[in-house]
């Protein structure tokens, strides 16, 4: 077997043994830190898999390994709790949320979540669900689209996607924030170690007799980092790249599909305005910065030249 180390295409002995000993150093980490969960194992075995398959599958992967390295370190957060460094903010939130988009309904004043929780429709139910399942099929699958038709431009989307979300994980250290459904169900008394919920989104699984949200959810990292929202960052990087690319009629169905999370993230009562808002100018903020170090950066220039390469 040849040198895999290069290119991406072929495999050496040195490779092999690279792969296999990250493989049992992530899993036994994974055991220390978050206890053992089958995902890992599943993640193994398709990382593996793709490796070890063919040069095309080889290269995909490598070049997948950067949104492999933001779910790890996603996951991670579970053993560092973000309400063990800093206050977590319940009251203070929701009433700005209030004295921003407060709605007048029956004689007093409610937060938007208030208000759709009072008033769901079975439409709205079934298109939020739908919408904020896109979350992340979405930016992977245009991350895989961009993979096939420009490396380059994958290469720079990926990394511009995992500076938002360290963006966003840095600002849950520093403002942990209690979200909508968090109030509804506890009010502003603070319970830590709180369970993930479905909360709005329920309604969807309950409609279709499911459970797609349920698992979803009783998989978080942390309940305390609804502020900002990256369930909000994301499609804004997706269209931002979409039409960086010039892909035509596909950015009116991204422009579609993040005004649908917007909303489907107030109405399900995981998210107030502000989160969204927060959620936007972080990933503005992010696209902004990774523009910046790409275009003044001549370390970090090479570096995107040497890891295309290696998945050329």
């Amino acid at each position: 077997m040849n040198d895999g180390t290069g290119h991406g295409s072929t495999i050496s002995l040195r490779s092999v043994t690279v792969v296999s000993l990250i493989s049992i150093a992530y899993l036994l980490i994974s055991w220390w830190l978050v206890g053992f969960k089958s995902d890992q194992v599943v993640l193994i075995l398709i990382f593996n898999t793709l490796y070890y398959l063919s040069a095309i599958t080889r290269k995909f992967i490598l070049g997948f390994s950067i949104f492999i390295v933001y779910w790890i370190i996603f996951d991670y957060m579970k053993a560092f709790p973000n309400y063990n460094y800093n206050t977590v903010h319940i009251a203070d939130l929701y009433n700005f949320e209030k004295h921003l988009f407060g709605i007048h309904f029956q004689n007093k004043i409610v937060t938007p979540n208030e208000y759709w929780k009072l008033n769901s429709i079975t439409f709205l139910d079934i298109i939020s669900g739908i919408f904020y399942l896109c979350w992340i099929p979405v930016p992977l699958a245009f991350a895989a689209f961009l993979f096939f038709k420009n490396r380059r431009q994958f290469l720079l989307f990926s990394l511009t996607f995992v500076l938002v979300n360290l963006l966003g994980f840095v600002v849950y250290y520093l403002y942990p924030a209690a979200p909508p459904w968090y109030v509804q169900l506890n009010g502003f008394v603070f319970h830590p170690g709180t369970p993930g919920n479905t909360a709005g989104l329920a309604r969807f699984d309950n409609y279709f007799h499911a459970g797609i949200f349920k698992s979803i959810y009783a998989k978080g990292s942390n309940v305390f980092a609804a502020m900002p929202s990256l369930h909000s960052s994301y499609p804004v990087i997706v269209l931002y790249y979409g039409l960086k690319n010039r892909l035509g009629l596909v950015n009116m169905f991204f422009g579609l599909v993040m005004v649908g999370i917007w909303f489907s993230a107030v109405y399900a009562s995981h998210h107030y305005i502000v989160d969204v808002l927060a959620g936007i100018l972080c990933a503005i903020t992010g696209i902004t910065l990774f523009n910046l170090i790409y275009s003044r950066s001549a370390w970090f220039t090479r570096f995107i030249d040497n890891y295309e390469n290696l998945v050329k």
